[in-house]
């Protein structure tokens, strides 16, 4: 079973806790640990494929898309990186989302896309075998004891500062507008 890490998802802290069991643990650099979808299959999948015959089932976690933008603007918010181009400090929520919505965001708001991260093959909406809800982690954790027949227990790891953030109507409708797959895709998980 391979665990693909979308950033901001909660897999740090999953990944410290199940590397003691794991075969192989890509923690370094971010390109590998948070390797898309696309790049998995392409590189990955297919080198296990030739090792063992046989293509590992995949999970990842999805998180809400307005709650996965939160944490992404607190994370940035932090002390050392004032004064730096992927700094929010400067910048309120609402700028941050508008921002993160155009085609090519400023560094601040370049986050990626949970979408494109997770897409599969043919333009699927998911490529992974299974997905799991970021606020319903306790289902994944169950489902991953189950599968690995073994307990485990997660720390919380790479927290976003609090901060009380609210987004406008405007902007969340803005939002759900020009990047619909990233709702779709977290509302396709039951």
């Amino acid at each position: 079973m391979a665990l693909l890490s979308v950033p901001k998802t909660g897999t740090t802290a999953l990944e410290a806790a199940l590397s003691p069991a794991a075969d192989i643990v890509m923690s370094n650099p971010p390109e590998l640990k948070h390797l898309p979808v696309y790049r998995y299959t392409r590189f990955m999948e297919k080198m296990f494929d030739k090792a063992t015959g046989r293509k590992p089932e995949t999970v990842a976690v999805v998180r809400e898309p307005i709650d996965w933008l939160g944490s992404w603007y607190r994370y940035r918010q932090r002390p050392e990186l004032n004064g730096r181009p992927n700094s929010t400090a400067k910048v309120d929520f609402d700028e941050f989302v508008l921002e993160f919505t155009k085609g090519k965001p400023a560094p601040f708001a370049n986050v990626g896309s949970q979408a494109r991260f997770l897409a599969g093959d043919n333009d699927a909406l998911c490529g992974v075998t299974h997905l799991f809800r970021y606020d319903q982690l306790d289902r994944l954790y169950s489902f991953l004891e189950e599968r690995l027949e073994l307990r485990f227990n997660t720390e919380q790891i790479n927290v976003s500062p609090r901060r009380d953030i609210a987004l406008s109507p405007e902007v969340a409708q803005h939002l759900r507008q020009k990047c619909a797959r990233e709702f779709e895709l977290y509302e396709s998980v039951t």
